[in-house]
Formats: structure tokens, sequence, C-alpha cells
């Protein structure tokens, strides 16, 4: 799936024509990859650039340095998580925010699980702070649901969406750290957690 970044992405330049915003997915894809079989310390735009088949002035075109390159990276699985979610909800009752937030959860766990790189870099980079992708997450999916529900989007959603998100994050890990595909019983208690807070704002 090809990913078209926003202007504003922090891109040393944005891809404008098909066949360069697809050299720069392969880019991504090789990052990606290459993040779950060496990790962050030993990553390295060359590496990057080989995997891909490309020039490595293709991966400076684009990215100052490895860190630019995986923030990118988180900020291209936030718009694909993004989308997921907005597939699922064309599908869920706009009066059913417990099916809503079920989905949200349903998909973060499938590319936790099959996403290339996504164990280190979910929605932003490795150096970045975890809060830091927690805050713009909790902001789209304050959007998604304040449109879903069709209810004001104002700041007690949006406080209420965040402390959920780092709420559900911390049991996630934890999750994670137990069992590779995250463990059953911690992901049912994430979900209990989230409909029993959730409950107070949007029942």
């Amino acid at each position: 799936m090809s990913w078209t970044p926003e202007p504003k992405a922090n891109l040393r330049r944005t891809p404008v024509q098909q066949r360069s915003a697809e050299r720069l997915n392969r880019i991504l894809d090789a990052c990606a990859g290459l993040l779950d079989e060496v990790g962050y310390e030993a990553l390295s735009t060359r590496s990057v650039a080989e995997r891909a088949d490309v020039p490595i002035g293709s991966v400076y075109r684009f990215f100052g340095n490895k860190r630019a390159m995986a923030d990118a990276l988180g900020q291209r699985n936030l718009d694909r998580y993004t989308e997921r979610i907005s597939g699922r909800l064309a599908t869920v009752g706009h009066d059913d925010w417990r099916t809503a937030v079920d989905a949200g959860l349903e998909e973060y766990l499938a590319m936790k699980r099959v996403v290339p790189g996504f164990t280190l870099v979910d929605f932003a980079g490795p150096v970045q702070a975890p809060s830091e992708a927690n805050h713009l997450l909790a902001d789209r999916l304050a959007d998604l649901l304040a449109g879903h529900l069709g209810r004001p989007l104002d700041a007690g959603l949006r406080r209420c969406l965040l402390v959920g998100v780092e709420a559900a994050d911390a049991v996630l890990r934890l999750a994670f750290r137990v069992s590779p595909e995250g463990d059953p019983e911690l992901i049912a208690e994430t979900r209990e957690l989230l409909h029993a807070y959730l409950a107070r704002s949007l029942d």
C-alpha cells in the first residue's frame, strides 16, 4: 500500500509524483524490515538504501538521518492506522461507542502482530518519548470518535481519550512482554479498562 505524506510532514522533500512516492515507500519498507532484524542502533541509511535497492542519494533526498526516517515510518503507521479504523467505523452504529473503541484496539493489535518495524516504531520514532506518540494517537482517535458519534470535539473528550490511550499503552506493553502475540488475558483486561473508563464520558 502506497503512502503519500502530507506536505507539512517532516521530510526534506515531499513526493509529488507517483514514482517518487513509491520510492519513498520502498525506503520506509526497508527501514521497517531492518528495524525488526537489527534494531534501531544498528540501523543505517546505507543499509536501508541497499535493502530498498535505491542509491544512497535517494534516501538523503527525503531524510537527513535515520531518526528522520524512523519518524516518517511512525507517521506512515499512524496514517494507515487511521485509515483502518475509518474503514471499520463505517460498519459500526453511530451510537455504539464500545464497538468503535474495540475496533481501535483490534486494529492496533493486528498492526502490532504483523506490520514490520511496528514493535520499535509504532506511531513515533524510537528516540521519541512514548507520550509523544500517545498524544498524536489520542488526537486522531478523538477526531474519529467525535465524528462517528456526532458529538462536539472538546477538551474534555481529548483528555479522556489521552488518559485511555496512556492506560491501554501501559497494559498492552505488559501484554506483549508476557507473550510475543500479546497475552490474551491482559488484552481482555485492556478492553475492560477502556470500556469502564470511557463510559464516564461517552454513555
